[in-house]
């Protein structure tokens, strides 16, 4: 069972020096080791971002940040699992689009609901996907993926970091743009890369973050962006829009929440030093360079962003015809 919050404990009158304890408590925030929780495996974008704040708000709170990986169940695991920790700041989640927003109407019998489960703290960051292929693969742009669908009836895969990220739902969206069948091969987080590199599955829809150092290698062949306009750090490849699917629109985001009941004054403190992290021209640039755009905002309007998301997503999953699983 969850610690009550102030409001609980005041309505339960419990005596005045509880409540002072607990007010110096949130004062003295961090006094001791804070947990960072990742619902995927290392290397992917989340964790990437993750540790790149970790580090910086470390020497900022002068306490160690932890990474903690939690994978499984298209990031449902570990984001559960801060939802269910104790209210006080000290588990927190850097989640993405689809634990905090596409799950809610892809996944049958959810163990959280974004709204209610989790306290926002702060939007982190935009990241488009990218169509990406074996730089060995005879596929070389997005109209021969899609004649090679047609030619070969579910024979092609595409490999995701899990059931209900945007690299599935972006699958799933070209199937039902393109009117063709493809296997979709779900992967506990970052190790779908492995399998691409290596082209046991035919191509994926990841967050550039992600895949940028391959891409710079030559190891991969970026094919398109799922973004409306073009990335930044892949100024020459072309949107699915320009390629002919106009309502193709599928972004990753990534935030940061604590489990609701989380004090506003820890909250606060929060959101002040990530979004000092966030402007730091070393973090900036890094994340630019590697295809994130970082953002921050106040809990609030994240807030606002998460329900206009949910809704948004539930729309994409109903018209991709996606059912829940």
């Amino acid at each position: 069972m969850r610690p009550m919050t102030i409001g609980r404990r005041s309505a339960l009158a419990l005596p005045f020096l509880a409540l002072g304890a607990h007010a110096r408590a949130q004062g003295n925030w961090p006094s001791r080791p804070v947990r960072l929780v990742v619902s995927f495996t290392p290397g992917g974008t989340t964790d990437i971002i993750a540790r790149l704040l970790g580090a910086t708000l470390t020497e900022t709170w002068g306490q160690s940040v932890v990474i903690e990986n939690r994978p499984g169940a298209g990031g449902n695991i570990g984001s559960e699992h801060v939802a269910r920790s104790a209210p006080d700041g000290y588990t927190l989640l850097v989640g993405s689009v689809g634990p905090l927003a596409v799950n809610q109407s892809l996944v049958r019998n959810m163990p959280y609901d974004t709204l209610k489960d989790f306290a926002p703290v702060t939007l982190l960051a935009g990241v488009p996907n990218i169509l990406v292929v074996p730089a060995a693969s005879p596929i070389k742009d997005v109209p021969g993926l899609v004649a090679e669908a047609k030619r070969r009836p579910g024979a092609l895969s595409y490999g995701s970091t899990g059931v209900g990220t945007s690299a599935h739902l972006s699958g799933v969206m070209l199937d039902h743009m393109a009117d063709v069948r493809m296997l979709h091969v779900p992967y506990r987080g970052a190790v779908a890369l492995n399998d691409l590199l290596a082209g046991r599955v035919d191509f994926m829809f990841a967050t550039i973050p992600s895949v940028m150092g391959h891409i710079r290698d030559g190891r991969l062949r970026p094919l398109a962006v799922s973004s409306t306009e073009r990335s930044r750090s892949n100024p020459t490849v072309p949107t699915m829009v320009e390629l002919g699917y106009p309502e193709f629109s599928a972004s990753s985001w990534f935030g940061m929440v604590a489990p609701a009941g989380t004090p506003k004054p820890v909250i606060d403190k929060i959101v002040t030093d990530v979004h000092a992290a966030l402007a730091l021209p070393q973090n900036a640039n890094n994340m630019i360079q590697q295809g994130a755009d970082p953002v921050g905002n106040g809990p609030e309007a994240f807030r606002a962003f998460l329900e206009q998301e949910i809704s948004r997503w539930r729309e994409i999953v109903r018209i991709a015809g996606a059912l829940p699983e």
